[in-house]
């Protein structure tokens, strides 16, 4: 399995931020994915990162589909790729209604017709194609002028994968029928067939594709506990944040990541969460989640448990493992990811990888 990690520019300190990534680069580390949520954007953080890396692929992980024109997604990735000579993946995702509508005052409307015609766009672009599309949410050149179509000034030297983020089964059908690589999430492998395999493998079949041709991305929280007792008062420490994802991420009545777990086993639960965080009652929410649903979504345990989690993500088809590392310091996230990335070379080492 490659390895990655996802950093943020949003907060905390950026010069403790970039020791991070250096210092993963020289551990072994893969790739780092730079994130944007309602804080930082992604372009800037990863330009920055790219002159103070040598080896380290980098990813946008997420730009979110409606902040921007595709033509400004495609020009961001190309002038990426370029500085840094050909280690850039585009991961785009369609966000959320809150985060769309709320913050950016833009309708969330049809995420899947544009995520399609977004990527149609940008590879247009990469390729150095003059840029004609008609679509039913795109139309370039805009009609009804004098305008002819143009192409970039520049055209990418490298190859650029598309990565795409997505929950929902027609978003996943669609990342099945025209993406590199799936950046997923809130992933339970026991239950990752019917709630996100079946949906990718339909959309790589209905492209002549296979599972081979797309890299499984998943991303976690990793954290060792010495015993039992630290173990559960870690995963204690975790259930309000997975409260919020399943109550607070999204809007009142559009949550991806609540719907995911539902298809995964837990929809009474994920139900009632919900319901008790959008009336208020945080601690309330918190308090139904089991340690289960922590333990299944996360690298969280002995080191024991961390390894067999790992072999059962392996074998359930991840190629590529993200993780979250825990600590309260820089030195503890390094600590935490080094003994990480030493499991994965090991699990690795079991089937010849």
């Amino acid at each position: 399995m490659r390895t990655s990690t996802t950093i943020e520019a949003s907060g905390g300190d950026w010069r403790e931020t970039v020791d991070f990534v250096t210092e993963a680069e020289r551990l072994g580390m893969d790739i780092c994915w730079v994130a944007e949520a309602w804080g930082s954007e992604a372009p800037s953080p990863l330009g920055y990162l790219a002159a103070r890396t040598d080896r380290m692929l980098l990813g946008s992980g997420i730009i979110q589909l409606a902040t921007r024109t595709p033509m400004a997604i495609a020009r961001a990735a190309v002038t990426l790729s370029q500085i840094s000579d050909g280690r850039f993946l585009l991961g785009l995702g369609p966000s959320g209604p809150q985060v769309i509508e709320g913050l950016h005052g833009v309708p969330f409307a049809r995420p899947l017709g544009r995520m399609r015609e977004t990527v149609q766009i940008v590879r247009q672009a990469a390729a150095g194609e003059k840029i004609t599309h008609s679509g039913q949410e795109f139309r370039i050149p805009l009609p009804g002028g004098g305008a002819k179509p143009m192409r970039l000034s520049m055209r990418a030297e490298h190859d650029i994968p598309v990565y795409l983020a997505t929950l929902s089964p027609k978003m996943l059908h669609l990342t099945g029928e025209i993406a590199d690589g799936w950046l997923g999430t809130s992933f339970v492998p026991e239950g990752a067939q019917e709630a996100y395999f079946d949906h990718l493998d339909a959309g790589l079949a209905a492209a002549g594709r296979t599972r081979a041709d797309l890299d499984i991305c998943q991303g976690a929280e990793v954290a060792f506990a010495a015993d039992e007792d630290a173990l559960r008062t870690m995963v204690a420490g975790r259930r309000k944040e997975l409260a919020f994802s399943l109550g607070g991420m999204g809007s009142a009545t559009t949550n991806f990541y609540n719907n995911a777990y539902s298809r995964q086993g837990w929809a009474d639960t994920a139900a009632e969460v919900h319901a008790r965080w959008q009336s208020g009652d945080r601690d309330g929410a918190a308090a139904l989640v089991t340690d289960d649903m922590v333990l299944a979504t996360t690298l969280i345990g002995t080191e024991d448990m961390v390894r067999q989690r790992l072999r059962v993500w392996r074998d359930a088809g991840v190629r590529t493992v993200r993780f979250y590392p825990a600590g309260d310091t820089l030195d503890a996230r390094l600590t935490t990811l080094g003994r990480a990335l030493d499991l994965v070379r090991e699990v690795d080492r079991e089937t010849g990888g």
